[in-house]
């Protein structure tokens, strides 16, 4: 006997293992710009990117010498709304500190 979805393994009905794929991730970059304080952007990867103060510093660094750094690394749909978070609060800070994604 046949049922969809199992399969028999010795007479016994077992359900056929699916794998499972797991969703692409996506790198959040923090980018340089002239206005926006080194405190600011220390202040959100603390917040919005739940970093330590040595590891925010250090970020920080990246993004004001390299022009660019990582702040995180996150599902499509957090990356998103971690952005806009960021966006926002810069925004009500009158930073026009910029944030995008890049898939991994």
């Amino acid at each position: 006997m046949t049922v969809p979805g199992k399969e028999t393994d010795g007479g016994v009905l077992t359900e056929k293992k699916e794998k499972v794929k797991e969703p692409p991730l996506y790198k959040v970059l923090l980018h340089n710009d002239d206005y926006t304080s080194m405190e600011f952007v220390i202040l959100v990867l603390e917040t919005v990117f739940h970093k330590g103060t040595g590891e925010a510093t250090k970020i920080m660094l990246n993004v004001h010498q390299q022009g660019i750094g990582i702040a995180g690394v996150y599902t499509r749909e957090i990356a998103d709304t971690k952005i806009n978070i960021v966006h926002d609060i810069a925004r009500r800070n009158e930073f026009p500190l910029r944030c995008s994604m890049e898939k991994i």
